[in-house]
Protein backbone atom coordinates (compact mmCIF):
# COMPACT_ATOMS: atom_id res chain seq x y z
CA UNK A 1 0.00 0.00 0.00
CA UNK A 2 1.27 2.97 -0.96
CA UNK A 3 -0.88 5.60 0.82
CA UNK A 4 0.71 9.56 1.38
CA UNK A 5 4.04 7.92 0.16
CA UNK A 6 4.12 5.01 2.48
CA UNK A 7 5.67 1.65 1.44
CA UNK A 8 4.90 -1.43 2.69
CA UNK A 9 6.91 -4.86 2.33
CA UNK A 10 5.54 -8.16 4.14
CA UNK A 11 8.46 -10.32 5.05
CA UNK A 12 8.04 -13.82 6.04
CA UNK A 13 11.55 -14.89 7.48
CA UNK A 14 13.22 -18.34 7.62
CA UNK A 15 13.66 -18.26 11.02
CA UNK A 16 11.94 -16.57 13.84
CA UNK A 17 11.76 -12.93 14.72
CA UNK A 18 13.14 -13.76 17.85
CA UNK A 19 15.96 -15.84 16.34
CA UNK A 20 17.10 -12.63 14.44
CA UNK A 21 17.19 -10.82 17.29
CA UNK A 22 20.53 -12.54 18.10
CA UNK A 23 21.90 -10.44 15.45
CA UNK A 24 22.44 -7.48 17.73
CA UNK A 25 23.74 -9.55 20.69
CA UNK A 26 26.60 -6.60 21.08
CA UNK A 27 23.43 -3.97 21.51
CA UNK A 28 25.83 -1.28 22.41
CA UNK A 29 27.94 -1.89 19.45
CA UNK A 30 24.34 -2.06 17.17
CA UNK A 31 22.74 0.84 19.50
CA UNK A 32 19.36 -1.84 19.48
CA UNK A 33 18.91 -5.21 21.14
CA UNK A 34 16.07 -6.31 18.58
CA UNK A 35 14.93 -6.13 14.37
CA UNK A 36 12.42 -4.08 15.23
CA UNK A 37 14.47 -1.73 16.66
CA UNK A 38 17.01 -1.40 13.79
CA UNK A 39 14.35 -1.21 11.18
CA UNK A 40 12.86 1.38 13.76
CA UNK A 41 15.89 3.88 13.40
CA UNK A 42 15.12 4.23 10.46
CA UNK A 43 13.19 7.69 10.33
CA UNK A 44 10.02 7.30 9.04
CA UNK A 45 10.05 3.22 9.55
CA UNK A 46 7.96 1.12 11.07
CA UNK A 47 8.25 -2.46 12.00
CA UNK A 48 5.13 -4.90 13.62
CA UNK A 49 5.19 -8.59 13.45
CA UNK A 50 2.02 -10.20 12.76
CA UNK A 51 3.26 -13.74 13.98
CA UNK A 52 6.95 -15.25 15.14
CA UNK A 53 8.08 -15.17 11.64
CA UNK A 54 6.23 -12.40 9.08
CA UNK A 55 6.48 -8.61 9.65
CA UNK A 56 4.97 -5.46 8.57
CA UNK A 57 7.63 -2.78 7.71
CA UNK A 58 5.78 0.85 6.39
CA UNK A 59 8.67 3.61 5.58
CA UNK A 60 7.78 6.76 4.47
CA UNK A 61 11.40 7.16 2.15
CA UNK A 62 13.83 4.54 3.65
CA UNK A 63 12.40 2.00 2.32
CA UNK A 64 15.11 0.67 -0.51
CA UNK A 65 17.75 0.84 2.26
CA UNK A 66 15.60 -1.51 4.61
CA UNK A 67 14.92 -4.00 2.07
CA UNK A 68 18.96 -4.33 0.77
CA UNK A 69 20.03 -4.64 4.57
CA UNK A 70 16.90 -7.27 4.69
CA UNK A 71 18.14 -8.97 1.96
CA UNK A 72 21.89 -8.98 2.83
CA UNK A 73 21.66 -9.76 6.70
CA UNK A 74 18.96 -11.99 7.33
CA UNK A 75 17.04 -15.22 5.76
CA UNK A 76 14.04 -14.16 4.21
CA UNK A 77 11.86 -16.83 2.69
CA UNK A 78 9.16 -14.13 1.26
CA UNK A 79 8.93 -10.65 0.98
CA UNK A 80 5.82 -8.76 -0.90
CA UNK A 81 6.01 -5.03 -1.90
CA UNK A 82 3.22 -2.73 -1.88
Amino acid sequence: MNEAGYQTLIVKFSEPITILDGIFDDAEAWGVDTLKGWIEDYESTRFTATDIHTAVITSEYNMECVKEWLQRRTPIAEITEY
